[in-house]
């Protein structure tokens, strides 16, 4: 186990026992135990997340090569992702595969006049 784990699991024992004792506090506790077993467990979250940013700290400090390189790895997946979905994108509003012509002005004349004599 790492020592983040260790702490946190230290942390949530002692919150939980904290909040049996309120819950089994005395009349005055009684509508507010509820309520600071919730804070209690919230302060223990906030301080395992310390924890965790301090040992992430000097994780940095002592390794900056390693982190460097673990933000480019990061960097290409997130561009690699990018570009899968404009790709996919592009494929969604691409044109139909199929045969077409180009049709000339003289063609769009001829027609234009042919439906006008089918109408009369």
């Amino acid at each position: 186990m790492s020592k983040l784990t260790i702490i946190t699991d230290r942390a949530l024992e002692l919150a939980e026992q904290a909040g049996a004792g309120l819950r089994h506090a005395g009349s005055n506790l009684r509508g507010a135990g509820a309520g600071a077993g919730q804070w209690i467990k919230a302060g223990a979250a906030l301080g395992a997340a310390r924890t965790g940013v301090r040992v992430a700290g000097n994780t940095v400090r002592r390794h900056p090569v390693a982190v460097a390189a673990a933000a480019a790895v990061v960097g290409a997946g997130v561009l690699t992702y990018l570009l899968y979905r404009k790709r996919r994108q592009q494929a969604r509003q691409a044109a139909i595969e199929g045969q077409a012509r180009h049709l000339g002005r003289e063609a769009l004349d001829e027609r234009a006049r042919a439906a006008e004599g089918a109408e009369v």
